[in-house]
């Protein structure tokens, strides 16, 4: 593997900048007021990024892909709250599809890692 640090990977950065900006949109109107909800989704957020560096950091390639999925399955929980969030009105809808696109994105890109 050529890349050498989990910095380097364009899907941690991706997955880093994304749990900045769900950090901004769930600290807005009624999201911001529920603790559960914005705590789940920022969590979800973070794990995506720590996942892919966790990976990046382990001994062996089968490890590495063992955790892409992971992260891939948080982006899918990330996916499914984002989803609730505009459900029950916390994001708007188009907001809720820009953020849906994004984490698609990121999937997909971790989806193309894995069969690198």
């Amino acid at each position: 593997m050529s890349v050498t640090r989990f910095e380097d990977l364009k899907c941690w950065k991706h997955a880093k900048n994304f749990a900045v900006e769900l950090y901004q949109t769930s600290d807005n109107g009624e999201f911001g007021k529920d603790f559960g909800s914005k705590d789940q989704v920022r969590r979800a957020a973070v794990s995506i990024a720590s996942t892919i560096a966790e990976g990046r950091e382990r001994e062996t390639v089968s490890e590495f892909i063992r955790y892409l999925y992971v992260a891939k399955g948080s982006a899918c929980e990330l996916k499914t709250q984002v989803l609730i969030a505009a459900d029950i009105g916390y994001v708007s809808r188009e907001r809720a599809e820009e953020l849906r696109a994004k984490i698609e994105a990121l999937s997909a890109m971790l989806s193309a890692l894995i069969e690198k």
